[in-house]
């Protein structure tokens, strides 16, 4: 299964910031070595995606850095040239995946969940919208007319919301928590907040719920944004999902869309345990899921590393 990175592509963070940057080189590292993992660096999402999405004013402010200061305060990076590049790469990735999951069912970006970018401006440590750039590059290809975005991050993808507002085309689920940021929510398709202490099994019901929503609207694409955040163990997701609940999420989402034939790009959003090793466990669990799912189609299914 062709999974997309750009660890390498540094966003420079002052010390002690609370954005865990870590975390995806060492999600690359749990999964590299696995046979079913073809690991791919991705082109940066062009001018012409970004713009499908973005308002001119607002991208060249972030590329030519000219961003203000309340503007960097609301996303919550400093601007630098390496802000702009991973940015890209990030979207470059999802949009990647899509084209690969349309071509094999399954892939994986480990980057990507920007769900707080909105057209005009960035904010929760997003930039640019990379669901969004991949949906709108999807449907510009002809090849589906229809995608769905299944936020399953443990916070409300307001600006995807604000983004697709009205827009018959491309569904927005995000199943949240309520009392969570942001705490001025936009209005997705289907919203799902669900109170603070959530466990395994309502939790789990909620998620099948909704995906029996999706499925039916019959997508041509499934953006699924595997946030790690609904995790008993996160410091900001304020929910009680287990490790298993967090898997059979990921299993659910799969099973609904094998039994449909819908293609499904994964993405990683967002994950913010004290201990980030937790975030890459649960991350390469739900990429590795999906490249058995993968694997298993072409009856080439292979063990890999745990």
């Amino acid at each position: 299964m062709k999974v997309f990175y750009c660890d390498h592509f540094v966003l420079p963070l002052p010390e002690g910031h609370r954005f865990p940057m870590r975390k995806y080189a060492l999600l690359r590292e749990r999964v590299t070595g696995d046979p079913r993992v073809q690991l791919v660096v991705p082109p940066a999402a062009t001018d012409e995606e970004l713009l499908r999405v973005h308002t001119p004013d607002y991208l060249a402010a972030v590329v030519q850095g000219t961003l203000g200061r309340e503007e960097q305060r609301r996303i919550g990076f400093p601007w630098s040239p390496g802000l702009v590049e991973r940015s890209r790469r990030s979207v470059g990735g999802t949009v990647s995946a899509a084209w690969a999951a349309l071509d094999e069912g399954f892939s994986a970006s480990l980057a990507g969940g920007t769900h707080h970018a909105f057209a005009d401006r960035g904010e929760g440590f997003c930039v640019f919208n990379d669901a969004a750039v991949a949906a709108r590059a999807a449907q510009a290809s002809g090849r589906v007319s229809r995608v769905a975005i299944v936020d399953l991050d443990v916070h409300q993808g307001n600006g995807t919301a604000a983004i697709f507002a009205g827009d018959d085309t491309v569904l927005t689920l995000s199943l949240h928590g309520e009392g969570n940021f942001p705490f001025r929510k936009e209005l997705s398709d289907l919203d799902i907040a669900l109170p603070d202490g959530t466990g395994d099994e309502e939790y789990l019901d909620a998620v099948d719920r909704a995906l029996r929503v999706v499925v039916h609207w019959d997508p041509g694409l499934i953006l699924f944004l595997a946030g790690a955040d609904p995790f008993e163990g996160d410091t900001l997701g304020r929910l009680a999902v287990s490790m298993q609940g967090m898997a059979a999420r990921d299993a659910l989402v799969y099973d609904h869309a094998e039994r449909w034939g819908v293609p499904v790009a994964t993405v990683m959003s967002g994950g913010y345990a004290p201990d980030v090793e937790n975030i890459a466990r649960i991350h390469a669990a739900t990429v590795l899921a999906a490249a058995e799912r993968w694997a298993a189609r072409r009856g080439a299914s292979l063990r890999g590393p745990t």
